[in-house]
C-alpha cells in the first residue's frame, strides 16, 4: 500500500512552507472577521510585537500592523516548512495537519509566550481560545495539504523539467504541448 505523499525533498518542504504562508494569511482573514463581530482582543503576534519589539511598536499604527502581519506570515511559512520536514508516514495521515496546527498554538502558549514573557497568554476567555484553536485548525488543514494535495511521487521516473510550452500542429489544428524529451 503506497502513500500518495512524496518522500521528503526540497520541493516538499518548499510547498509546505508556501502552504504555511497561505495558512497564516487565512488566519489573518478569520481574525479580521472575528474582531469585527466580537470584542477586539490582542492577537499573539500583536502581543509579541508590542512587548518585545520596541522598534516596531513605536511606528505609526498602520505600519506596526503591517509589520506584525508580515512577521506572523513569516512564522507561518517557517512552521509550514517545518511540517514538510516531518516523515512521510506522519504527513500522510489526514489528521496530521490539524493536529500540527493545534500543536503550533500549544507550543506558543506553553513555550514561546512564557519564554518571551508575553503577558497576554492567560488573559483571554474561553471564546477567544476557541476562536484561536479554530484559527490553528484552519492553518493545519492548509499546511497539511488537504485542500491542495501533494503531487504523486515520481518513483522510478525522471521528472521532466519545467520549461515554456511549445505549439505543435497536428491534423491542421494547433495544440499546446510540453517540451520535447
Amino acid at each position: 500500500m503506497g502513500s500518495r505523499m512524496p518522500e521528503r525533498s526540497t520541493g516538499t518542504v518548499v510547498r509546505a512552507g508556501a502552504r504555511g504562508l497561505v495558512g497564516a494569511m487565512a488566519m489573518t482573514g478569520v481574525r479580521t472577521v472575528t474582531a469585527a463581530v466580537g470584542p477586539r482582543e490582542q492577537s499573539p503576534p500583536e502581543a509579541i510585537v508590542e512587548q518585545r519589539v520596541p522598534l516596531v511598536s513605536g511606528l505609526p499604527e498602520r505600519h506596526e500592523a503591517a509589520i506584525t502581519e508580515l512577521l506572523h506570515w513569516t512564522y507561518g511559512a517557517a512552521g509550514g516548512a517545518a511540517y514538510g520536514f516531518l516523515p512521510r508516514g506522519v504527513r500522510s495521515r489526514p489528521a496530521s495537519g490539524p493536529v500540527y496546527g493545534l500543536l503550533i498554538w500549544l507550543g506558543f502558549e506553553v513555550g514561546i509566550a512564557p519564554l518571551l514573557g508575553v503577558r497576554h497568554a492567560h488573559e483571554h476567555g474561553v471564546a477567544w481560545r476557541a476562536g484561536t484553536a479554530l484559527d490553528h485548525l484552519l492553518y493545519g488543514i492548509v499546511v497539511g495539504g488537504r485542500l491542495a494535495p501533494e503531487p504523486p511521487s515520481a518513483r522510478g521516473r525522471a521528472r521532466r523539467p519545467v520549461t515554456p510550452l511549445r505549439r505543435r500542429r497536428s491534423r491542421g489544428r494547433a495544440r499546446v504541448r510540453g517540451p520535447r524529451s
